[in-house]
């Protein structure tokens, strides 16, 4: 006897199926927020909640630091600073669980090898791709970088609205955060601070 599949089902669709368990615990938060999760426009809204989060969540699936295992040593002589400028990213704070959106400017001074630039941004979003705080999330992707590239400095500025600030609570829509974490020659010498922070125009 062939199994028909119901074409409006996960299966029929190519969906990884929600468990119920997760299904049920955002009902739970739809009927305590004051909506009736039974009504149509709600019926599925667990599962494109779950599969959401999932999405907004994967950078728990992987390890950021091996997008900088793949280096480049021939670097023809250059020995100035590397950097990628207004790399958009999307996190979610720990707190509320609600949007962190900005940008960010990553730079290093590189010692005896470089890596494809693509790599620093992948870095940042494999942190930014978790529940975080800015100021982690700034300290982690310049940690990677410093642990992995082992160059001669490394600085990183995120600049973000916070949706915990802007949505609710005192509601200032337009306030941005700052955040910055140097490592080596950025961090020890003056000159070298001020060239990186003026070339990332702070």
């Amino acid at each position: 006897m062939t199994n028909v599949v119901d074409p409006n089902s996960d299966e029929a669709r190519g969906k990884s199926p929600v468990p119920e368990h997760v299904q049920d615990a955002i009902r739970t938060l739809i009927s305590w927020s004051g909506d009736d999760p039974e009504r149509e426009g709600l019926i599925d809204t667990p599962k494109r909640v779950a599969r959401a989060w999932l999405e907004y969540c994967q950078g728990y699936q992987e390890d950021p630091a091996v997008h900088l295992s793949r280096v480049f040593n021939e670097v023809g002589g250059y020995d100035e600073v590397v950097l990628l400028k207004d790399i958009p990213f999307q996190s979610h704070c720990e707190h509320h669980m609600a949007p962190i959106t900005g940008k960010a400017a990553i730079a290093y001074l590189p010692k005896d090898k470089v890596v494809g630039i693509s790599k620093l941004a992948r870095v940042l979003n494999g942190y930014a791709r978790r529940l975080q705080i800015q100021e982690r999330l700034t300290a982690e992707v310049a940690q990677c970088i410093w642990d992995n590239l082992q160059p001669h400095g490394v600085a990183v500025v995120i600049e973000a609205q916070h949706g915990c600030m802007t949505g609710r609570g005192v509601r200032t829509p337009g306030v941005g955060m700052i955040t910055s974490r140097l490592h080596g020659c950025f961090l020890e010498d003056h000159r070298s601070r001020k060239e990186v922070l003026s070339l990332m125009g702070y």
